[in-house]
């Protein structure tokens, strides 16, 4: 007698081609990816500084509290979205939507937002470390946080950095989507 204690998914996608394996895993890996960063920002809401020390007063909480809670459901959100571009639902749009629902999606629809989005977040999370405390980024030289001990810079360091995957992880998945929704069945070559 074999037990069934893991879930198995079913043979048959959803999809109109098969995704490919990679594709599937990192976009459901994604949300979980960026999980890390969003429940470090949560304390920050609060005031609590995370062992930063900041030269700059806290924003009153009014302004704090629905900025990070909206930022770290933002970021989840997207993330969660870009599961669309290994699923059926990102091929088709449900039904429940209204004026668009059951009709099929467009490939550069979903491919020029994911693309684009994706370079845009490459650009905010880039930055080469460039000594002394300062980071080149793209909009400039701008200097570090700095910590109160080396624990919290680590703890920083591993919530924050898988950040910088965010971008290309998107740009990887709506090619993917773009070749997948766009590539030919041999059947229907001349």
């Amino acid at each position: 007698m074999k037990l069934k204690i893991l879930h198995t998914p079913p043979p048959v996608s959803d999809t109109e081609r098969p995704v490919p394996r990679w594709a599937m895993r990192l976009a459901y890996a994604l949300p979980l990816l960026l999980l890390p960063s969003c429940l470090w920002r949560l304390p920050f809401a609060l005031h609590f500084e995370m062992g930063q020390v900041q030269d700059l007063g806290m924003p009153p909480y009014w302004v704090s509290i629905p900025y990070v809670l909206g930022l770290s459901v933002w970021s989840e959100t997207i993330a969660v979205l870009t599961i669309g571009l290994v699923r059926g639902w990102g091929e088709m749009a449900p039904t429940w939507i209204p004026v668009i629902g059951g009709r099929r999606i467009r490939p550069l629809a979903a491919v020029v937002p994911a693309v684009l989005g994706g370079l845009i977040l490459t650009l905010l999370f880039a930055d080469v470390p460039i000594g002394d405390g300062r980071r080149l980024t793209p909009y400039g030289i701008v200097d570090t946080v700095g910590y109160t001990n080396d624990a919290w810079q680590a703890l920083a360091t591993v919530c924050i950095a898988p950040l910088t995957a965010w971008g290309p992880v998107t740009i990887a998945l709506g090619i993917a989507y773009y070749r997948r929704r766009t590539a030919r069945c041999p059947e229907e070559r001349p």
